[in-house]
């Protein structure tokens, strides 16, 4: 008889390890995910990414506000779980739910903990410049990524990683991992080894005023904050009225006053160095390369960006 999960995910992110333990042994008894919103654009109701996977795959979906309700607890005791899968859910699992399963909770976490505990752990070890990052199936216990650790895994970073590409190669490691993680709860070979407290970090929620560039920062870290913001929320700047979304640029050699155009291939110095934009979107427009938006642009070589909003 297939043992019993519930899977808790929201965003893209949880998608592939939804469909790895739906194509496993393991039978997906129910799925929670956050109840749908309205989009800023338009106002129409969009259900998540987990929510119309759930749907696609005949799967039963929950999508309580919140799990405190005495009829949430009595469901999901009803349900009788082996085990609870969380992956970015985005609600804190009350207490009284954790000793439910008879394996417990355990999550997949975007990064080698105790290292980036939080809400956004990819675009944090991205600005921060790491060197590399990757993937924790931890036991979700009361306090925040805090549970002791089953699995880790590495993943590089590099100058040119950007979110997109690093959440894509995270989502496929957790969905690899997570079966056999499961493997080794089952045959009771499980090791859970206790996070060092000393160690812990925390990447903070990503707030939207960080994506505006503050060219009084270095090169190298408003490169990090245009990587770690791509696609979404992404970081720009003000040009002549216009918000441009800086999608993909270089640090060069090159000085000037922060903020100051300082030639034609749309170079900007910073605080140290200078970034060379190479790919961008002007608002309302579609992505384009630097050098195609210059043919129809033509930037004022010494103009402040800082000093002309």
């Amino acid at each position: 008889m297939s043992k019993k999960i519930i899977f808790m995910g929201t965003p893209q992110f949880s998608t592939r390890t939804l469909k790895t333990l739906f194509s496993s042994k393991y039978e997906v008894v129910c799925v929670y995910t956050q109840p749908p919103k309205k989009s800023s654009r338009g106002q129409r109701v969009r259900k998540s990414p987990i929510h119309e996977l759930a749907e696609s795959l005949n799967l039963k979906v929950k999508t309580p506000q919140n799990l405190k309700s005495e009829n949430e607890v009595n469901f999901f005791k009803s349900l009788n779980p082996f085990l609870v899968v969380v992956v970015a859910y985005g609600n804190i699992i009350p207490k009284n739910y954790l000793d439910i399963p008879e394996k417990g909770f355990i999550n997949i976490h975007a990064s080698l903990l105790p290292k980036w505990r939080g809400a956004a752990p990819i675009q944090r070890a991205i600005m921060n410049r790491d060197n590399k990052t990757g993937i924790s199936i931890m036991r979700i216990v009361p306090k925040l990524d805090a549970g002791p650790v089953l699995l880790k895994s590495e993943i590089g970073i590099t100058k040119e990683t950007n979110y997109e590409e690093l959440s894509d190669q995270m989502s496929k490691l957790g969905a690899k991992l997570i079966l056999e993680a499961l493997e080794l709860i089952e045959k009771k070979e499980a090791k859970f080894i206790p996070q060092n407290e000393k160690d812990a970090t925390y990447a903070k929620k990503i707030e939207k005023v960080e994506s505006k560039i503050n060219w009084n920062l270095d090169a190298k870290s408003i490169i990090g904050k245009i990587n770690a913001l791509h696609p979404n929320p992404g970081s720009w700047f003000e040009l002549k009225g216009s918000r441009i979304k800086v999608i993909k640029a270089t640090e060069v050699d090159e000085k000037g006053p922060p903020g100051e155009i300082i030639n034609e291939n749309f170079t900007i110095a910073c605080a140290q160095n200078s970034i060379q934009i190479l790919e961008l979107k002007k608002e309302g427009k579609n992505k384009t390369m630097a050098s195609d938006f210059l043919k129809g642009n033509q930037l004022e070589v010494g103009t402040n960006i800082l000093k002309n909003v």
